[in-house]
Parts: C-alpha cells; structure tokens; sequence
C-alpha cells in the first residue's frame, strides 16, 4: 500500500478514536459518518480494523471504546437527537468562564459535547465520559470527583466524591434523572446517584434538569433532589398536563429545545 494511503487511513482512525472520546466513549456509526464526511461502510471498515488492534468493540450499529459500558452505549443511543436538541439549549445558558457541576448520564454526555465551543470554563463532575469531552479544551478546567467508581455507570460516588463537591459554589449545576413524577418529581435508580445531586443543588446558585421526553412515561425509587430546588426543565416535549402543573406549582421553569419556555 503507498504510504500516502497508510497515512490517510491512519489518521481517519484517529479520527474516528476521537469523535468516541467526545461522544463519552460510544456513538452510533450513522453519527460517526456524519462527523466524519464519510460512508457508514467506511465506518464499519475503520471500527473491524481497530477492533482487531484491540482500541474499540463493534456493537450493532454503532461502535464504542475498548472497556466502555454496553449498557451506557444502550442509552446513548436512544432518543440522540432529542437529547443533541437538549444539550444545545443547555449550552445556550451557560456563560463562558463560570463554575459549573455535570453529573452523570447520557443527556449530559451530549451537554459536554455542546459545551466544547465555550471557553474558560471550570467543571467538575463525577463523570468519566464528561471529564473524557471538556478536559484540555479552549482553556476549561476539568475537576473529576475522587470516590469508588461505578460499574454500568461509568461516574464516581460516595464520600470522597460528595467531599470533593462541597468545596465549589457552583455557578450552575446540570443534572439528569431517570424518571419524572408528578408527585414527587425528578427521580433516580441509584442511591448515590441521589447523595451527588441532592448535595449538587445546594452548592449551585441555579440547578437546571436535562431530560427527554420519554423519561415523563418512567418510573424510579429515589427522589433525586427537592423538585422546588431545580430552577429549569430543559426537555424537547411540553410535559404532560399533570406534571406541568406540578412543575408549576414546584415554580420550575419549562424550557423547550429549539422552542420558547
């Protein structure tokens, strides 16, 4: 093969490597492509010759990096657009310069993709895949949250990560939940899931909720944090009647992505 083309195709495999390092480790192949400029064929092509070196796994439709969480691809790929459109109006309230908390989730994953263009940022989090998209980038500051990492979740908990937060005040906090009740608003699987985002809102000036739609039909054990304590919705559907009035009595402000609150 001419030189020329080993150079081409190596550095389209660093490519691809890359755009899974932003996307927090997974990406469908249709995403990659897209990045890319290239065919999905190429893609597939690209992904069989760094499986074989050992870099990535090929999943069905998608790829992600060597020791990345199936389960976290499996959430990464459901709803993408919705959750593209979300991190995009997050994005769009998030002035360059400030202190801010991303906990862990697929939504904030796409959060830290569309934050890459701001600059002088200081984040921290508890999240491997957010640490993974923001650090050494147009000047941001990185903190990742010491404690035991979980498994499926590929983030920090407990102690030493809820001791690392207590430190900041934080500008605005950005979290994700697993369901939203009307009852008792946003909620999660994980116990310590909700230790970090209960603690979070208390350190944050403003705590905003990034969620799609489909987390409206859910249910979860945990309450993640007091409802009356979240500033905004951020979310790509109006909520259904009964959870917009308990948002509205809760005074959490709906904002739509790509729409008006």
């Amino acid at each position: 093969m001419p030189q020329s083309a080993v150079g081409r195709a190596s550095h389209r495999e660093f490519q691809l490597l890359e755009i899974l390092r932003r996307q927090g480790g997974s990406a469908r192949n249709s995403e990659i492509a897209h990045a890319m400029d290239v065919s999905e064929e190429t893609v597939r092509r690209l992904a069989r010759g760094l499986e074989r070196s050992g870099k990535v796994e090929r999943l069905h439709g998608g790829t992600v990096l060597a020791g990345a969480e199936p389960a976290f691809f499996d959430r990464i790929a459901q709803n993408p657009d919705a959750k593209r459109r979300i991190a995009a109006a997050v994005a769009c309230e998030v002035a360059d310069g400030i202190c801010l908390f991303l906990d862990v989730g697929s939504t904030t994953s796409f959060v830290a993709e569309a934050l890459r263009g701001h600059t002088r940022l200081q984040v921290v989090t508890n999240s491997l895949h957010v640490a993974q998209v923001l650090a050494n980038h147009n000047g941001n500051r990185v903190v990742l949250t010491g404690g035991e990492l979980g498994g499926d979740e590929r983030g920090t908990y407990g102690p030493r990560a809820l001791e690392a937060m207590r430190h900041y005040a934080f500008d605005m906090a950005v979290l994700s939940a697993n369901a939203v009740s009307e009852r008792h608003g946003f909620l999660v699987f994980n116990p310590a899931e909700a230790e970090i985002a209960s603690l979070a809102v208390k350190c944050a000036r403003r705590a905003v909720m990034a969620v799609d739609y489909e987390k409206f039909a859910r249910n979860a054990p945990l309450v993640s944090c007091p409802p009356d304590d979240i500033a905004a919705l951020i979310t790509d559907r109006p909520p259904p009647e009964g959870l917009a009035a308990a948002l509205a009595r809760w005074r959490v402000a709906v904002t739509l992505a790509g729409g008006d609150t």
